[in-house]
């Protein structure tokens, strides 16, 4: 969402159900009815960001459950006629003993192909996971450390949701009126993640 000049910016959004708004929304309306996700529009951060800027309109393109490997296959079709683009995920990859190294890869991979294109991009780093506390927290910080050298040395913005939505007095997990459920974050918790897009935004415009 950096350094676009248009009356209106279509932002692609790109990762895993932290993107889709699960459990209270899917954007895939088979998927809803699959899965029972609910069809609540606020519980995604996309919905609060463009709240605060009506220049932005978002594409979202979060699937429930998928790793990076799997995220990074749909980049074209998601990214198709984007002005710019956000990339998340990592959390499936460490929930299926993935390594962290490969999917902090998979996500420069997607940062590199999207300059490819031209395109500006955003990356996020991981949520705690409650539910997978104290078995996943090493490997969370492992890859937010390498996603956040990824972003110094891709010079592209970061998305800070770790410490958006981390409990100071319970590290590692997120505060319990910021989480639905343990794994994902509640509308409230969505809500403060789509004000941290918003001001990463208007910061990078004014830069």
């Amino acid at each position: 969402m950096v350094g676009v000049a248009a009356a209106v910016l279509l932002v692609a959004a790109l990762g895993d159900s932290i993107t889709a708004g699960s459990p209270g929304y899917d954007p895939d309306p088979e998927q809803r009815a699959l899965r029972r996700f609910g069809a609540d529009r606020e519980s995604q951060w996309e919905y609060w960001a463009a709240a605060k800027d009506p220049r932005l309109e978002f594409r979202n393109c979060g699937v429930y459950g998928q790793r990076t490997d799997e995220i990074a296959a749909r980049l074209d079709a998601c990214a198709e006629d984007a002005d710019a683009l956000i990339v998340q995920g990592g959390i499936n990859d460490i929930a299926q003993g993935r390594s962290v190294e490969a999917a902090a890869a998979n996500l420069r991979l997607m940062l590199r192909r999207a300059r490819e294109r031209d395109l500006p991009v955003t990356l996020a780093d991981v949520l705690p996971w409650n539910n997978g506390y104290p078995e996943a927290e090493t490997k969370i910080r492992r890859l937010n450390f390498l996603i956040a050298e990824i972003s110094e040395q891709e010079a592209v913005p970061l998305l800070p949701f770790h410490d958006t939505l981390e409990d100071p007095g319970a590290p590692g997990r997120m505060r319990p009126e910021w989480t639905s459920d343990g794994d994902h974050p509640s509308v409230e918790g969505y809500r403060l993640l789509g004000e941290q897009a918003f001001r990463l935004s208007e910061n990078a415009k004014a830069e």
